[in-house]
């Protein structure tokens, strides 16, 4: 979409990537390459030594997919869109050679958890929030069923991602999820100085090193994102996910087809 933003700066050998496409950086498809691409500028430029994704929208980092845009893409569309996102993203934070913080200033949902995850490190404002809500609307967070359990636990994973519900930062910070919980209007200047202690570091030895460390923690992840991709357009085209994120858009609450009563043969 043309009015999709990204803000791109480098400042101390720090590559900012901030989103701004109000009122709360849902992911278009041009939204989403912007961000790969910008990630891909700052793996190439010697003169960046840590990169940063944040958003330039008060109290918003990431509300996840648009699903006005979603609902009325082709099954193919879908499948493209999320590959994009959960493939194409972990392969560009895997060769980016350099950490990466996300500096999350609010709201994180979704897609925006994606987003904020695939980073090296999480700074969080004490007013943001997270969630998986995309079971409310009749798909499945699939990328996260691969990662979450692993960092807090299979039956507190199993909580957030099909409850579907909202947790603060501090919930976030017992769980492991993040790094550090920041006043609100200090959450950025606390990624930037992050930042520089890495970028006071030897940038060959800084890559190799994160290189080997994907290594490490990456052989069972990748081919988990690879199904995840998978599981996503699989639930994507079925009648219930059309209803969810109809439903959705209009605002009203879904009707779920699979949990109507069975209707009798005809002519018994």
């Amino acid at each position: 979409m043309s009015h999709a933003m990204v803000h791109y700066e480098v400042r101390n050998g720090v590559a900012e990537v901030l989103l701004d496409c109000p009122p709360v950086n849902a992911i278009t498809e041009a939204l989403l390459e912007r961000v790969l691409a910008l990630l891909e500028q700052a793996g190439r430029d010697r003169a960046v030594q840590a990169v940063i994704l944040g958003s330039a929208v008060s109290h918003r980092f990431c509300a996840g997919l648009h699903l006005d845009e979603m609902s009325a893409a082709s099954l193919e569309k879908k499948w493209m869109l999320v590959d994009k996102l959960y493939s194409g993203l972990l392969d560009t934070q895997s060769r980016l050679g350099k950490p990466s913080i996300a500096a999350v200033n609010g709201t994180a949902r979704g897609g925006g958890m994606t987003l904020a995850v695939s980073c090296d490190m999480l700074i969080a404002a004490d007013t943001a929030t997270f969630g998986y809500p995309e079971i409310d609307v009749g798909v499945t967070p699939a990328i996260h069923y691969t990662h979450l359990p692993r960092i807090i636990g299979r039956h507190r994973a199993f909580e957030l991602l099909f409850t579907g519900r909202s947790f603060g930062a501090d919930e976030a910070l017992r769980l492991g999820l993040v790094n550090a919980v920041v006043p609100e209007p200090e959450v950025l200047n606390k990624a930037r100085e992050v930042a520089q202690v890495f970028c006071a570091k030897s940038p060959r030895v800084m890559q190799l090193g994160r290189k080997a460390f994907y290594q490490a923690i990456d052989i069972e992840y990748r081919k988990g994102v690879a199904s995840a991709v998978e599981h996503f357009a699989n639930v994507a085209g079925t009648a219930d996910a059309i209803e969810g994120m109809t439903a959705f858009v209009e605002r009203r609450k879904p009707v779920w087809p699979s949990a109507q009563p069975a209707q009798p043969p005809a002519g018994g």
